[in-house]
């Protein structure tokens, strides 16, 4: 991995496949992961990296603050998708490119489409795992994930007190896969409320929902707000959409 620092002096790491693609003359692929997971979790383990490096793309996917190897300061402050945001235009500097395809996923999705509404580098982009609540709401539907209960179940001292429900899900994800508990509070504290200018993305843009993903609910009403996108129903829910089917649509999208 490789590794920069953001203007707030947090180190941030990316991975990179495909650096033989780089002189290739396409625009390097960025994969931004969603809540709780790196880039190797998201994109490396269910083959999509692999997948589009042998449709000839260099790709690169950023650790957000908070995750992975990144940097993680329990300071909610630091935090938020549009904070991730300037980490991915940093990156983009750091990598010297003024052309970019993005793909983000649930949390990645609200940094990616932040992005895309400000930052002409971004010349194609893919999103999933998030639907009507961005518009309705400005970000990850928080009618089905309450950011408040989140952040409580991230640091209960006792999970086995906590209710059944998408919080308690993602408190056990969490702890499975290692992650700093008040680090992830601080983010879920910071989640994006603020209405995204949807209409001043520019960028091929490719809506991508789980079938039966709640968080990814109405999907057509977020891909009817961005000019010219397209929506694509996979099968699988918030866990599971990532699989050969939305594998198959980026490598498609990004060609």
């Amino acid at each position: 991995m490789s590794r920069f620092t953001a203007d707030d002096g947090i180190e941030i790491y990316y991975r990179e496949w495909g650096a033989e693609h780089a002189d290739s003359g396409r625009p390097p692929v960025f994969l931004h992961h969603g809540f709780l997971v790196d880039g190797a979790i998201n994109w490396e383990l269910p083959g999509v990296a692999a997948a589009l490096v042998a449709a000839g793309h260099r790709v690169i996917a950023p650790d957000a603050r908070g995750h992975g190897r990144s940097g993680k300061p329990h300071d909610p402050a630091r935090y938020g998708e549009a904070r991730m945001a300037a980490d991915l235009d940093d990156l983009f500097d750091e990598l010297g490119v003024d052309s970019v395809h993005l793909a983000g996923y649930s949390m990645g999705a609200v940094v990616s489409l932040v992005a895309a509404s400000t930052n002409p580098r971004i010349t194609r982009l893919a999103i999933g795992g998030v639907g009507g609540g961005i518009v309705q709401l400005g970000g990850v539907d928080r009618r089905v994930l309450d950011p408040g209960s989140l952040a409580a179940a991230l640091r209960s001292s006792d999970p086995s007190s906590l209710p059944p429900g998408e919080a308690l899900n993602f408190r056990r994800a969490a702890e499975q896969f290692g992650n700093d508990l008040e680090a992830l509070a601080c983010q879920a504290d910071s989640i994006h409320r603020s209405p995204i200018d949807l209409a001043a993305i520019t960028a091929p843009t490719l809506v991508l929902a789980g079938r039966d993903d709640p968080l990814a609910a109405e999907p057509e009403l977020l891909s009817s707000a961005i000019p010219g996108a397209r929506l694509q129903i996979v099968d699988g829910d918030h866990m599971s959409a990532v699989g050969p089917q939305l594998t198959a649509a980026l490598v498609e999208h990004f060609a």
